[in-house]
């Protein structure tokens, strides 16, 4: 397996696997270990690549154990901390990363609850630890500019100095996008009236700024699902994409009706839409190649379909209501039933299902 199927394999694992993971013992063996072993390469049973329950005595502390150990040439080159999958990961969880980092060799520090890594070194000063990490990994939203980075910390492609030397980049670019996405979410008053002052030529009162803040946030979430439809677009451009016609067959359907859908009726494809699709053709891929596996928005329903065909469903996304949304699974006379989910993560529960719909056309 190489590094990136092995790096998704641990993703769908945290995703499947992480409500059930409840202490912090659970969370080294099931996600954590694995995380050494299959994705960075190192021997989780060789205590010369990786020595668990490290122990050092550190000013006034003795007996202190760092979780995880790992050993390039007889010294320590990385430094683990863990911490149970249910907790958020603060910085007040690193102290003894803190202490140890700066009474060993290692210029890598990782502070993990199994589904989100922090890689800290030692920018701000020699030998002691930084505060904000240079790296941010979550294994269940993977930023694909990191991944080549994280390479660079395998046993095979060890390359310590290359890493130190981006982590400065790293480090202040991961912050800009965190920033930029929190803007983008929830602007705050110094970014809303940047814009406010850009497009309006009088003077910004408090009424100004109500008037206006709400715009804001409208016209970021916009541009945002702008780039998302016109990425696809081009993504889809060489593929024959087109949407599905109003003209064409129906497949017949029963249970809940389009009339509780109150969404405007110009077709308009969201992000949650496109990332429910890649959790159905991630559940799909089990059966078929994942090129087979295609998507076609129209104005009742978001249809997933093998082949790009129509007769060929898999599921229908109906999330235009803004009430309810649903899955729509088809039975072997191409019959709808609607399920009502509260999350994108649920459609994991029809995983059978989907997998079903697709084997009934192989």
């Amino acid at each position: 397996m190489d590094f990136n199927d092995a790096l998704a394999a641990l993703a769908q694992k945290v995703q499947n696997q992480k409500d059930a993971i409840l202490t912090e013992e659970a969370t080294k063996n099931a996600f954590v270990m694995p995380f050494i072993s299959t994705v960075l390469g190192y021997d989780v049973f060789d205590p010369l690549e990786v020595v668990p329950e490290l122990t050092a005595d550190v000013g006034i502390k003795r007996g202190e154990k760092i979780d995880y150990a790992i050993m390039r040439d007889n010294e320590v080159q990385m430094l683990i901390e863990c911490k149970s999958s249910t907790a958020p990961l603060k910085l007040e969880h690193a102290s003894q990363l803190f202490r140890y980092f700066a009474v060993t060799n290692a210029r890598i520090a990782v502070l993990t609850n199994g589904q989100n890594y922090h890689f800290f070194t030692d920018l701000d000063a020699p030998n002691k630890m930084d505060e904000k990490p240079f790296l941010v990994l979550d294994l269940l939203n993977i930023d694909e500019s990191l991944v080549g980075e994280l390479k660079k910390l395998t046993k095979e492609r060890f390359d310590l100095d290359s890493v130190i030397s981006a982590a400065g980049e790293l480090k202040y670019i991961g912050h800009i996008k965190r920033e930029i996405a929190e803007q983008f979410r929830s602007p705050s008053d110094e970014w809303a009236r940047f814009f406010i002052g850009r497009v309006y030529d009088g003077s910004i009162t408090q009424k100004v700024r109500d008037q206006f803040a709400p715009l804001v946030a409208k016209a970021s979430a916009q541009f945002i699902n702008d780039q998302v439809n016109d990425r696809l677009k081009s993504a889809l451009r060489g593929s024959n994409y087109a949407p599905a016609s109003e003209t064409e067959a129906e497949i017949p359907s029963k249970a809940v009706s389009d009339q509780d859908l109150d969404r405007d009726t110009e077709i308009e494809t969201t992000l949650e839409e496109l990332e429910a699709y890649q959790i159905v053709k991630a559940i799909a891929c089990s059966e078929v190649k994942p090129q087979r596996i295609s998507q076609r928005d129209s104005k009742s329903y978001f249809a997933i379909l093998l082949d790009d065909n129509n007769r060929r469903p898999i599921a229908r996304l109906h999330f235009n209501s803004r009430k309810q949304k649903y899955l729509g699974l088809l039975d072997e006379e191409k019959v709808e039933s609607r399920h009502p989910i509260d999350g994108l993560e649920d459609i994991y529960t029809y995983a059978d299902e989907i997998r079903a719909a697709v084997a009934r056309y192989k």
